[in-house]
């Protein structure tokens, strides 16, 4: 079978979408969102969306590959391969791999970060391309639509249950609670999230971002936690971020807000609920668990120097 790597063009998001479903099940994968992030990515990033092509035209693999222009530490980049299933084995990964570095090393990266599945195969073909293994995170699920949830409890006194389309006129404050939540995430690259524009324009207008599901926990007129829906209009349903701000944690609100979004998201007709967790993050992974998640799969982020 012959493949080649090219750029993505008009008509590829459709194809793009279904190797992603195919590779990844656990994570929300539509032709609109990925139009829309690649006509919205940040210059900084020198994002390049690749494909692997068969003679015949059909898209079996993909790479996504970014600039972590949004990192203090310069010289970061990132490339994810992922290659339908049923087409693994004969090369489309590595040409991906190849192009992508490629990509990002003329643009100056010096260390590249590469999520890879957690399975002896998968984790063998990136050593033998030079990357070792460091962080690990796990997809969770959830069957929502026969889950038992926690009740829904009335919020303690001097905190507000609002959603995100409550601050359609005005979402900067959404934005403040998102940058100050994501600083210390977990994670083996810091992020400092200072463009409100970019991420009204990237995150605020995204096509799988769910305003009326999201929701927030407002503490004396102060917007303190969150959880960020996503739906595919499938019926599946994805937390994207939920973050307490520093000042206001250990009162339990994040079990609040993901509480009445999931009840939300179920009353809305969402019958799978989907998320994702750094290992490491033992506070958000014990929520998880307290809801009913269970770990659908586990990848390991390997890191490869250049040079």
């Amino acid at each position: 079978m012959t493949v080649i790597v090219r750029d993505v063009r008009d008509g590829d998001a459709e194809g793009y979408a279904r190797v992603r479903r195919a590779a990844l099940p656990f994570m929300l994968a539509t032709a609109g969102q990925f139009a829309f992030d690649w006509a919205h990515a940040h210059p900084a990033s020198r994002a390049r969306p690749l494909v692997a092509v068969t003679g015949d035209g059909r898209i079996v693999g993909t790479a996504q590959l970014r600039i972590a222009h949004d990192s203090p530490e310069p010289g970061i980049g990132s490339v994810n391969v992922y290659v339908d299933p049923a087409h693994q084995g004969r090369g489309a990964g590595s040409l991906l791999l190849r192009t992508a570095e490629e990509h990002l090393a003329e643009h100056g990266a010096r260390t590249l970060y590469s999520w890879v599945l957690d399975a002896p195969e998968h984790r063998a073909w990136a050593g033998r391309r030079g990357y070792s293994p460091s962080r690990s995170a796990h997809f969770l699920r959830l069957g929502l639509a026969g889950a038992v949830l926690p009740p829904l409890q009335a919020p303690p006194s001097g905190v507000e249950l609002l959603t995100a389309e409550d601050f359609a006129a005005d979402p900067r404050p959404l934005f403040e609670l998102d940058a100050v939540t994501t600083a210390d995430e977990p994670g083996d690259v810091s992020v400092a999230m200072d463009d409100y524009a970019h991420w009204r324009k990237t995150t605020w207008e995204h096509p799988l971002f769910d305003r009326s599901l999201t929701t927030v926990a407002v503490v004396d007129g102060t917007p303190a936690a969150f959880s960020a829906a996503q739906t595919d209009g499938l019926g599946r349903y994805g937390t994207g971020m939920t973050g307490t701000a520093p000042a206001f944690r250990g009162r339990g609100l994040a079990k609040l807000v993901k509480n009445a979004s999931l009840h939300r998201a179920r009353a809305a007709g969402c019958t799978e609920a989907l998320t994702g967790n750094d290992a490491g993050n033992g506070p958000m992974l014990a929520i998880n668990a307290w809801f009913g998640y269970e770990v659908a799969a586990t990848e390991v982020r390997h890191v490869r120097t250049l040079g």
